[in-house]
């Protein structure tokens, strides 16, 4: 499935923080949802080297973006549990998909590949659909 999105969101929700970090919605395509990260010098840790907490957003993001799209609203993740496997430099793409949906939670994973296709990250996680924003059930 590929369909046109407003550029100030993604993948049609408006998340302030994920703009703030510049992540890009790509595409997508059977189940899975691609992002895209161009790292810039605020990403970087003491190394020089991408930060592992933009990383964990970054897979966060993937994997909530596949669970909303499939649950048709908004989830929450309730667990992650990433390995930082590679470092990231350059442009980063993230991948994220349902392994397996249910009506209450989504098991999901996520990866991150640098420009020349290397893995950077993984993570599974465990996402929660929650009510519309302004509805009494919505967490605070």
């Amino acid at each position: 499935m590929m369909t046109e999105w407003d550029p100030e969101t993604i993948f049609g929700a408006h998340i302030p923080f994920v703009q703030f970090c510049g992540i890009e919605a790509l595409e997508v395509t059977e189940g899975r949802t691609l992002l895209r990260l161009v790292l810039r010098p605020d990403h970087a840790n003491n190394l020089g080297i991408a930060h592992g907490g933009i990383l964990c957003t970054l897979l966060d993001v993937a994997m909530g973006t596949a669970a909303r799209l499939a649950a048709g609203g908004p989830v929450v993740t309730l667990d992650m549990q990433v390995r930082f496997l590679n470092a990231g430099r350059g442009t980063l793409e993230a991948e994220g998909r349902v392994t397996r949906g249910g009506r209450s939670v989504a098991f999901c994973e996520a990866v991150i590949r640098d420009g020349d296709g290397t893995l950077v990250a993984s993570a599974t996680g465990l996402l929660k659909p929650v009510a519309q924003k302004g509805d009494p059930e919505t967490p605070r």
